[in-house]
């Protein structure tokens, strides 16, 4: 009798291990909760995770389109290397609050157990979503045979150089996972191989190295602590620090994205192919704003893609380039491009967004006027704001902005 108890309960707990993670219709998104979450985590490279909520339209309309992407998915990768999942936000109030969702649906994208996209924005399509994961799974990861053939393209652009035995070795996995999990960075990274990994500067293998180039020139180089070529975090930790790219460029696709982060926006539009203002206004960030990062956010614009916030500050195509401060509000325009050479005054003109002086200024003209009499004026409304979510997209929790 006591033997058949323990029999039944052993079934019992079973039974309520495979109910946890049991997906009923054995198909479509996997269903996670705040117990199966970790599992499902660090059992799959790639997830891509949908919160909804049963009683919001839009959930609603991407439901069927999410489960068949889902199913594309794993016959797409039948290994589980990528899948698709969902959250019931309404049952799992605590994966909500962790990855602080305020509209349905809210798309986000995990990887090695890392969140590498806080929202996914394209097209929603069986056709989309699979193309999407199919693109993020490439290799990131260049081989080389000789450090000659590396070839550099971006102006203030890092190499991360990784010389390895072979692709077994347990620190080149890592090296991988570490790579892979990168996002928004300024980073292009290499690996050797064998014999094209042993004539390094170290004469050590396995071993990274990182330089840093500034019109093709090498301004740093640092090779990693080889403690750190075993331990996924803190060699994640080096690469963050190494590869964080203070400016972004802003455009039509990730728009959005930016414009949720809430930060006002201090803006370079430049003319196509004029690499000269870039450069110059990366140096003058690099040089006296990197304070600022947690507090505006630094972008570079296509100034013909994004005629229309020009056309608002009453500037064109002829007036590049041209540096604004979009807050949401109102937008600023930095007087004269060729002041940022002039030490502090493009970070005088953010501390006024701060202080409030550029707004004062635009209503009732420059502090300095005394006894003026006041004439309320109008600054050029935000064009940025409107890029943000849309409620023809979103059921909204609360206002973004």
């Amino acid at each position: 009798m006591v033997n058949l108890l323990k029999s039944k309960r052993h079934i019992f707990a079973v039974l309520s291990v495979l109910c946890m993670f049991y997906n009923p219709t054995d198909s479509g998104a996997v269903e996670l909760t705040e117990v199966s979450f970790e599992q499902i985590m660090s059992g799959h490279e790639l997830v891509m995770i949908n919160f909804y909520a049963d009683w919001c339209r839009f959930s609603n309309l991407l439901r069927p389109i999410y489960d068949d992407a889902a199913d594309a998915i794993a016959k797409e990768f039948p290994d589980g290397k990528a899948i698709l999942a969902k959250v019931d936000c309404d049952q799992q109030p605590a994966l909500q609050s962790k990855f602080h969702i305020t509209k349905y649906p809210t798309l986000k994208l995990m990887r090695n157990g890392k969140l590498i996209k806080k929202e996914f924005r394209g097209h929603r399509s069986v056709e989309a979503f699979t193309e999407f994961i199919k693109k993020q799974l490439e290799d990131p990861i260049k081989d080389f045979k000789n450090v000659s053939d590396i070839q550099l393209t971006e102006l203030d652009q890092t190499s991360v150089i990784g010389y390895f035995d072979s692709r077994d070795q347990p620190e080149y996995q890592i090296y991988r996972r570490v790579v892979t999990t990168m996002q928004q960075h300024k980073c292009q990274f290499y690996a050797g191989f064998g014999e094209s990994a042993q004539n390094n500067e170290t004469g050590e293998t396995p071993t990274i190295i990182a330089r840093s180039y500034n019109d093709g020139q090498v301004v740093d180089e640092q090779t990693v602590n080889r403690s750190k070529l075993s331990d996924f975090d803190q060699l994640f930790g080096w690469m963050i620090a190494l590869c964080s790219r203070l400016i972004r460029e802003i455009t039509f696709e990730n728009a959005e994205e930016l414009t949720e982060e809430g930060l006002p926006f201090l803006i370079l539009f430049y003319k196509d192919g004029d690499r000269e203002s870039i450069k110059k206004f990366t140096d003058v960030i690099q040089k006296e704003l990197t304070s600022e990062q947690e507090k505006i956010t630094f972008l570079t614009a296509d100034g013909n893609k994004f005629a229309h916030p020009l056309h608002h500050l009453g500037k064109g195509e002829d007036d590049l380039p041209v540096i604004a401060i979009d807050s949401f509000k109102h937008m600023y325009l930095f007087p004269k491009f060729e002041d940022i050479q002039i030490e502090g005054k493009l970070k005088s003109f953010i501390m006024d967004l701060y202080s409030g002086k550029l707004h004062r200024e635009f209503h009732y003209g420059p502090d300095s006027d005394k006894g003026k009499e006041e004439q309320p004026t109008k600054p050029p409304e935000s064009t940025f704001k409107k890029l943000a979510p849309s409620k023809n997209r979103y059921t909204l929790l609360k206002d973004e902005l």
